[in-house]
């Protein structure tokens, strides 16, 4: 960090924390170079000091800009520290819930603790091919990097997964070999890839344990070796494994479990074939009850054992071996079990009779005696003798403990062995890649020798890894051409000396370990006296002499010498070995042989047995057991790890470090100090240094260009960007050091990219505030002036409103106030009077009444005021007693206190310090006293003139007072005078009062008589209008409802009929989708046959040299998908059988025989049956005979006449010629001419007569079987000796005899025709009977169903109807499949058949077609050219070909056609219109021979081109073209009416006349959906690149996205460079894919479905490619993809295609791009996002937000309560949890009928297409 960082306000940093480790601050105060501290403010709003080291200046970090947080590669942060890592990697986890980052060349994958939906097989497709930084980090992609590398650079890969136990390690390790298992495939159909993973639950059962951090802890290190082929596919593994813990065997921690094979074992002790180990519960075994801890939760040991089995099964190891591992690991744990007890103090025995040595010894077939024996006693060996040794019961325990291991490390070896030999193959390897799961680094509490060894491997692993970082950082330096410095990093091969090294930590070991009396505390001093003093890195701790220290790179590891030379030793009794080797178990013997002598457990070996293998003499098994324990553990270790450091300097490595987050196993929990032990001891703190070191920032000139290009000037951008870049970042970093100009790349130091991010963010800012200032004016003076307008305008209209009322007003005022006027003045003169005279009355009165009151006021005033005076006078007096008594009682209260002063003062006064104190400020006080005086002087004076004033006043006043008394007397007086006439008037006053109120109570009464009458009525006409409203409101409540119920009703009608027939659409669309891809999977695997057949016979033809190869001529002409003849089949068996069978295949193989027989079986059954029906059906053929016999007697008669005509027409024939002997007797138009064609014309007569009599002989006879037909043909044979004696009686007996035989053999043909149809008959009436059974039943179940619905409400029955519907349609889909099934074996079958025949009858044919030739020409010459007229004005629309020219037609029309120049010069369908018209002809003459064979040689001919081309998409869409023409038109002319109404005359008379063709036209529709599936496939293939870069990475609208910094993993670049594809580029092909759509005449439904099928791939890859790149989900790209889609619109609405349903494939697209741009903050906003996102389940929604990244420091992240928001609006949503679109999907095809227009007689034949042997009909 430098001054100048800090010189600003608010400048962000971390600080060091105890909790957090690190803890974001903020600077409240500008930094000097002078300052001892910093003042910062918290995140929580404390300030602190942070306190600086004057010496150090331990400046704290600055943190990264917000936009670089949460990036997917550490480097990419413009400064490179650990709190930014640590920082970066948290942020991701918590809040984006992302597991993996990239640093560097490193995967840093964080545990989450949770099944994450990351894994399927759509996210392996999504990252297969892409590259390493264009997609999201994953293991996935490191997978592929490593497999592209692998293909490119020739050079093998390996993977090296580290980290602690329970950060992940075997499951990353798991993940990669699936990736390479999915994406490469096997080379062959040994299923190798499902080996490979298949060894995991065997490694895992037998390797892996529970312990504290770990579920399923890998407790061995593991390299597996996949090999590939030279087309990189797999062809096997290998697997290494390295220091194994034995001693979980025997004992386990708190909390943790042993292995799990063990518990699998206990958990499956009740399944019978396990009955024999005698197990039981885990908790009854001490190998496996000390962890207290038997059950994982969540995890069923009973099925993990079946899917070990399974494994097992799966590597070739078979029943019986399995068996025999279970059994050693049974007698592991019953070993454990055997309990050894004080003998004495120095010896011990096992009691008699203990079970579960006996269960041991039982298993593994050893003598009690002998292992008791040897459990409790030793045999020492000296010079001159040997004897034996009681072993105490605590070595005892132990050696039966070692004994353990030893069985359970030699069983795991085997294991191992034997799964390598599984996946060994006999394909030469190319290369490998190797995944290395191996533990990390590891310090506990107590550390021992198995910590040493994984402490010591991973040194040597972070010295590969510290070269490797190294290496790849020079040649980055080198490649750019930019200085190099030399990088100061971590080298630990100090500490790798330090034990590995002469003289080192694992030599001293070995040394002492040969010590007779060697022991860990002289090793321990060995080493003190050895190291710590030569060595920095060794140290000894202060309180120990039994322990060591080491540094290593990770942290100081403090090692427990106590065990290090047992667990080196690795010794076992070897009597105890002997008394194994000696065992009648075979497994055991074998474990404890040589590797060359195990045997295979997929296989015999020769020999007797196990026990013929142990004739060893005794001498050299002792030598062969001495040899075996010869090498220490530590030694075996140091040379296994030194071959693995070999093979991995050997490969690429690629790094994957698994980072456990907390230790509590919780889901998605973070904690920092966790971690930043983990990254420090990993390795990625050290890349993050080095790369830090030099320049971490990379840009390509052309980024830097499109980011910075905001701070440049326009005069400063030069066509050279190169150029440009240099001028400019001179300009804005002065410092040269701080980059470097590369050859394609600027290099940055730390810190510099973050300095221009804030120049770009300043620039933005201020143009920003510009804008908005400009639009913001702008905006608010367009609305002034619309307001100002609104304004003037709402005035000008209101003011003449106003003035218009005002002066109507002002009228009306006038002449109401004349009125008004006139009126009152009536009235008020009136009411004056009336008031005048009473108030006259009234005045007289009240002046009286007022006088004497008046008077009686006065009076008692005066009273009043005399008593005021006299109480006041008496008050006066008694205060003045008071105050005197008060006065006199302060008096002499203040003398007794004064008195008790004086003295007081008298006493103090004898002191002279008195004296002073008391005059000191003397005179202050008295002239303070004096002012006192001279103040209550002043206030006395004011109060005497106060005083007086007061007197005057008072005297005044009584005065006045005395004149008013004289005043009031007088009056007093007059008042008495007229009291008398007051009186009298008060008494007529009464009077009157009187009578007013008597008149006012009659008023009164009437009135309230009328206002109650008035009331009722109103309350009656209130009530009558409320009845009259409240009718009315009922009646239109009622219309209105019954409007809305109405209604309702038809919504509903609708939408229930709308969601029927949508669900019915949506079902067909399923079984539509259904039946095509299980036709695509039988096509495929049909495909696979035939490739399979041709390596078969490839194979067989190189292995035979001497063997024959078939002519080419005869092999091209065969059809690859014909199958060879039975012959063929069995000598290409006979040879296949010499090739080894793989065991899996052997298994399938086996399968598929238990089917046949199966199958064998049931057709036994039916041919059982149908003898049954034929017994019955015989004795009712012989009750008919009689009749049948009848009638063939009079048939008999009818031939003899028929045969008397004959002669008789023979007789006129035979006339005819022997008159005529002139030369021209045979012409055209001579009488022996005529005779002989009347003749013809008779004999065809007859012929159709006797075809009409067959037909009725056939509907009369009834099928016999083979006993009646038997007898038929016995009586059938009479008649010709009848015939013979007729023929004999006659004259000409040759000629008549000729005839007469020519006669019978056409109808012993016809008769053999006729059973022929008769036996097809009974068959179909048989069938027809079943069907019409079953239709019964049928009807049964649907009267049944209608009587159920009928009970049932309309809601119920609706969804029993479709339920009912749906079961219906699948039965017949299962039916029709059955069909399938078996009309392909029927076809299968006949395909054999056929092919013999036609080999036989083409090479009869050859023959007879040279004997036939010559004589129709002769014939034919002269009568040709006179009939060729005629033949072309009778075109009919047939095309005649000869039955050898069909293999020229196929050849010439199909395989050797060149689609383009069909397309461009022809018609077109030209291909399929010629087609049809041969099979017209084919029809027309009635040969069904030719039809099939024409039918079957087309399809497997377009069969055979689309195999060989494919890929083409201008050939596959030409022939789905012409495919569905020929399916149009074989519906067209089928004769059908539902075909035939967009017919014209002519058309229907070219319909087929003879032939069904629909199984025929089913075939070709099946063909034309793999051919629609091919385009798709080659469509596919051709956009697949095109799509991510054209839709999300190149920027369309220029300028709206920068580009953010990268780290070492350079994403693709979105600039258009060349070479790179745009959205033009997507839009051209699409044309070229529609222009040659169009050109070949497809049907524009079918352009419609495919434009649908490229939308919907268009919309699936963006939307995977953007859920899996974080860079793509920002604000500016969301925008690019809405201009993006548009475009596509655009296009289809110039294409007329709107309405195809292809923009609505692009609806999850769209819905992702506006919630990119949307705002998300509020609730409103996610209410609005729910809302929209309809077309996106809640995994992608969620999945966008946790991935949307500011591009600019305008924009902001969402946090993390807005996602949670969201997930819980959408928790009720039921949808599938994918993550991914699948992008293998294919919408079902279908092919709606489209008639042609085009009459077939018109068709011309081009001569390019070289068909002149096609003759038009």
């Amino acid at each position: 960090l430098s001054n100048k960082d800090l010189n600003e306000l608010s400048a962000r940093v971390w600080i060091p924390d105890a909790e957090e480790v690190w803890k974001s601050a903020e600077l409240t105060k500008d930094y000097k170079n002078d300052d001892a501290s910093l003042q910062l403010l918290l995140e929580d709003g404390a300030n602190i000091e942070y306190k600086l080291d004057k010496k150090i200046k331990n400046l704290p970090y600055l943190r990264n800009p917000d936009i670089l947080v949460g990036e997917n590669d550490l480097t990419a942060l413009s400064y490179l520290h650990e709190p930014a890592v640590l920082h970066n990697l948290k942020v991701r986890f918590i809040d984006s819930k992302l597991i993996y980052t990239y640093c560097g060349i490193v995967l840093v994958a964080i545990n989450p603790y949770e099944t994450l939906p990351i894994y399927g097989t759509d996210i392996i497709n999504a990252y297969s091919g892409q590259n390493m930084g264009d997609m999201d980090p994953h293991i996935f992609a490191v997978a592929e990097e490593a497999y592209k590398q692998m293909a490119r650079d020739e050079r093998n890969q390996s993977i090296i997964v580290s980290g602690e136990s329970g950060a992940g390690k075997t499951v990353s390790a798991k993940y990669a070999m699936r990736y390479f298992a999915t994406v490469s495939g096997s080379a062959s159909e040994a299923n190798v890839e499902e080996k490979v993973l298949a060894s995991n639950p065997i490694m895992e059962a037998i390797g892996n344990a529970k312990t504290t951090r770990n579920d399923n802890s890998s407790r061995f290190g593991k390299y597996i070796e996949i090999g590939f082929d030279s087309r990189y596919r797999i062809i096997g593994a290998n697997m290494r494994t390295y220091l194994l813990e034995k001693s979980r065997v025997v004992f386990q921690a708190d909390e943790e479990r042993n292995y799990h094979i063990f518990y699998q074992l206990c958990a499956s002790s009740h399944l019978p074939e396990f009955k024999a180990l005698r197990l039981s519960n885990a908790n009854d075994f001490l190998y496996t009850r000390q962890g207290r801890s038997p059950v994982i939760d969540g995890v069923d040991d009973t099925k993990e054992l079946c899917t070990t089995r399974n494994a097992f099964t799966l590597l070739g190891i078979n029943e019986s071996y399995q068996m025999g591992l279970f059994q050693v690991l049974a007698a592991i744990l019953h070993l454990g079990n055997v309990e050894i007890k004080d003998k004495d103090s120095d010896s011990s025995l096992i009691p008699p009779n203990n079970r579960h040595l006996t269960a041991f010894c039982e298993l593994v077939g050893v003598t009690y005696q002998d292992m008791a024996q040897w459990l409790c006693h030793r045999k020492l060996k000296t010079a001159t003798e040997t004897y034996i040794k009681p072993l105490p019961r605590l070595q005892a325990t132990n050696a039966r403990d070692a004994l353990s291991k030893h069985i359970y490390a030699k069983l795991f070896n085997w294991i191992v062995e034997h799964v390598n030999k599984a996946l060994i193959t006999n394909v030469k390897q190319h290369s490998f890649i190797g995944v290395l799961d191996i533990y990390g680094f590891e310090t506990f509490e107590i550390n021992s020798f198995e910590q040493f060894c994984i402490n010591y491997a991973n040194e040597k692993l972070q010295q590969q890894f510290n070269m490797h970082v190294f290496k790849l950082e020079q040649e980055e330096y080198m490649k750019e051409q930019i200085p190099w410095t030399l990088i100061d990093f971590y080298d630990n091969q100090p500490c790798i000396n330090l034990i590995e090294a002469k003289m080192g930590i694992l030599d001293l070991l070995d040394e002492e370990c040969k010590m007779p009396k060697g022991s860990d505390d002289s090793w321990a001093q060995k080493l003190y006296n050895t190291h710590l003093k030569t060595c920095s890195l060794f140290e000894k701790p202060r309180m120990s002499n039994r322990a060591f220290i080491i540094q290593h790179f990770a942290d100081k590891v403090e090692y427990q010498c106590e065990g290090f030379l047992e667990k080196n030793k690795d010794t076992v009794n070897e009597e105890q070995i002997n008394v194994l080797k000696a065992s009648k178990f075979d497994l055991l013997v074998e474990l404890f042989q040589d590797e060359l002598k195990a045997t295979s457990p997929t296989g015999q070996v020769p020999g007797t047995g196990g026990r013929t293998r142990l004739s060893i003499k005794p001498g050299k098994s002792r030598e062969t057991s001495s040899k075996e324990h010869k090498k220490t553990v530590g030694c075996q270790f140091r040379n296994s790890l030194q071959m693995l450091m070999e093979t991995l300097n050997a490969t690429t490595p690629h790094y994957v470090r698994c980072i456990k987050p907390n230790d509590f196993k919780l889901a998605f929990s973070f904690d920092p100090k966790r971690a930043v032990q983990q990254l420090r001891a990993c390795g990625v703190l050290e890349t993050i240094r080095i790369s830090a070191a030099g320049f971490p920032s990379r840009w390509t000139y052309q980024e830097f260009f499109s980011r910075y290009r905001v701070l440049m000037k326009q005069k400063d951008v030069l066509p050279d960007k190169k150029l440009t870049c240099r001028n400019v970042l001179e300009k804005l970093v002065q410092d040269k050091d701080k980059y470097q100009f590369g050859k394609t790349k600027i290099f940055f130091r730390a810190g510099q990219v973050a300095y221009l991010e804030k120049l770009r963010a300043d620039k933005l800012r201020v143009a920003c505030i510009r804008i908005q200032k400009t639009i913001r004016c702008w905006l608010a003076r367009k609305k002034y002036l619309r307001m100002r307008s609104a304004a003037i305008t709402i005035q000008r209209f209101t003011r003449g409103y106003q003035a218009r009322c005002l002066a109507k007003f002002l009228r009306r005022t006038q002449a109401a106030t004349i009125i008004q006027k006139y009126q009152r003045m009536v009235v008020e003169r009136k009411r004056y009077r009336q008031k005048q005279a009473a108030a006259l009355a009234m005045q007289t009165i009240l002046r009286a009444y007022l006088a004497r009151q008046k008077y009686k006021l006065l009076r008692e005033h005066k009273a009043v005021i005399i008593q005021k005076r006299i109480r006041g006078w008496l008050a006066r007096c008694w205060y003045k007693r008071c105050l005197h008594s008060i006065v006199y009682l302060q008096c002499c209260i203040r003398r007794m206190k004064a008195r008790r002063e004086l003295k007081k003062l008298k006493i103090e006064a004898r002191s002279v310090e008195h004296f002073k104190k008391l005059n000191k400020g003397m005179e202050n006080k008295i002239m303070q006293l004096q002012r006192k005086v001279d103040d209550q002087h002043k206030e006395n004076r004011v109060i005497s003139e106060k005083l007086i004033g007061l007197e005057t006043s008072y005297g005044a006043e009584s005065e006045r007072l005395r004149g008013e008394l004289n005043r009031l007397r007088g009056v007093e007086e007059d008042a008495k005078n007229k009291a008398n006439q007051v009186t009298s008037l008060l008494e007529e006053l009464e009077r009157l009062k009187r009578e007013l109120t008597v008149t006012q109570q009659e008023k009164k009464t009437i009135e309230d008589w009328a206002q109650t009458y008035r009331d009722e009525m109103e309350k009656m006409v209130s009530e009558l209008k409320d009845q009259n409203g409240l009718l009315k409101k009922d009646k239109d409540d009622l219309n209105r409802l019954i409007q809305e119920q109405s209604q309702q009703m038809t919504e509903k009608m609708a939408r229930a009929i709308t969601q029927e027939t949508q669900q019915l659409v949506t079902d067909l669309n399923e079984e539509r989708s259904r039946y095509q891809n299980l036709l695509t999977e039988h096509l495929r695997l049909e495909e696979k046959y035939d490739d399979l057949k041709e390596e078969i016979a490839l194979s067989s033809n190189v292995s035979k040299p001497g063997h024959r190869r078939t002519d080419s001529t005869h092999s091209s002409n065969e059809s690859e998908y014909t199958y060879n003849s039975e012959y063929t089949e069995l000598e290409e068996g006979s040879r296949a059988s010499e090739v080894r069978i793989d065991t899996s295949l052997t298994l399938k193989l086996q399968k598929r025989l238990t089917e046949l027989e199966q199958e064998k079986q049931s057709l036994r059954d039916e041919l059982e049956n149908k003898e049954e029906q034929f017994q019955r059906d015989d004795a009712e053929f012989k009750k008919a005979r009689g009749a049948e016999l009848e009638y063939e007697s009079l048939k008999r008669q009818e031939l003899e006449s028929e045969n008397k005509k004959l002669k008789h027409d023979l007789a006129e024939m035979r006339r005819s010629l022997l008159g005529d002997a002139a030369t021209a007797a045979g012409a055209p138009g001579s009488p022996a001419y005529n005779v002989l064609l009347d003749q013809l014309n008779a004999s065809c007569e007859e012929l159709e007569v006797r075809k009409e009599e067959v037909l009725i002989l056939r509907s009369q006879l009834v099928s016999q079987k083979e006993a009646m037909h038997h007898k038929v043909e016995t009586e059938t044979m009479t008649e010709p000796s009848i015939f013979v004696e007729d023929v004999s009686k006659l004259k000409d007996a040759d000629e008549l005899k000729q005839a007469y035989i020519g006669l019978k053999d056409t109808n012993r043909l016809l008769e053999h025709q006729l059973q022929t149809q008769r036996r097809g008959y009974d068959n179909e009436v048989e069938a027809l009977r079943g069907e019409l059974q079953n239709v019964k039943e049928e009807n049964n179940r649907q009267q049944q169903l209608l009587a159920q619905n009928l009970q049932l409400p309309p809601e119920a029955r609706i969804e029993a109807s479709l339920q009912h519907e749906i079961t219906r349609l699948t039965n017949e889909n299962l039916d029709l499949m059955e069909q399938l099934e078996k009309q392909d074996r029927t076809i299968r079958k006949l395909k054999k058949q056929l092919k013999v025949y036609s080999k036989r009858i083409g090479e009869m044919g050859a023959g007879q077609t040279e004997g036939q030739t010559s004589p129709g020409q002769m014939v034919e010459e002269p009568i040709h050219p006179v009939n060729i007229p005629r033949r072309e004005k009778d075109f009919q629309g047939m095309l005649e070909y000869k039955k050898e020219d069909e293999l020229k037609l196929v050849k010439n029309l199909i395989l050797e056609l060149k689609p383009r120049g069909v397309a461009v010069n022809l018609i077109p369908g030209l291909p399929a219109y010629i087609l049809f018209m041969c099979l017209r002809h084919a029809d027309y003459v009635n040969d069904d021979q030719k039809v099939r064979t024409l039918l079957t040689s087309t399809i497997n001919s377009i069969k055979k081109i689309l195999k060989k081309r494919g890929d083409d998409f201008e050939t596959v869409s030409f022939w789905l073209a012409n495919t569905c023409r020929f399916l149009h038109c074989l519906k067209q002319y089928s004769g059908d009416e539902a075909f035939m109404k967009h017919n014209t005359t002519r058309q229907n008379e070219h319909s087929l006349s003879n032939f069904d063709l629909a199984e025929y036209r089913q075939v070709i529709s099946d063909l034309a959906i793999q051919i629609y599936q091919q385009l798709i496939k080659c469509m596919e293939n051709i956009l697949q690149p095109m799509i991510v870069s054209g839709m999300l990475e190149h920027e369309t609208i220029q300028g709206v996205s920068g580009v953010k910094p990268t780290g070492l993993r350079k994403r693709t670049s979105s600039i258009a460079d060349e070479g790179t594809y745009t959205l033009d580029s997507i839009l051209r092909q699409l044309s070229t894919f529609h222009s040659i759509m169009c050109q070949h005449g497809t049907d524009p439904e079918l352009i419609k479905q495919v434009v649908k099928q490229q939308f919907y791939i268009i919309g699936a890859v963006t939307l995977n490619n953007l859920l899996l790149r974080k860079d793509m989900c920002s604000w500016s790209k969301g925008m690019q993809i809405r201009y993006n889609v548009s475009q596509l619109e655009e296009w289809l609405r110039d294409k007329g295609l709107m309405t195809c349903g292809a923009k609505e494939t692009l609806e999850p697209l769209i819905q992702a791009a506006q919630l990119l741009q949307v705002k998300k903050k509020t609730d409103e906003d996610a209410e609005a996002i729910c809302s929209m996102c309809h077309a996106l389940t809640t995994a992608q929604i969620v999945k966008v937000l946790n991935l949307y990244t500011p591009v600019n420091e305008f924009e902001e992240r969402v946090s993390v309560a807005f996602i949670r928001t969201i997930q819980t609006r959408l928790r009720d949503r039921c949808e599938s949890p994918q993550l991914l679109m699948d992008t293998k999907m294919i919408y079902p095809v279908t092919f709606p009928f489209n008639p042609s227009s085009l009459a077939l007689e018109t068709i011309q034949i081009p001569s390019s297409l070289n068909l002149g042997f096609l003759t038009r009909v």
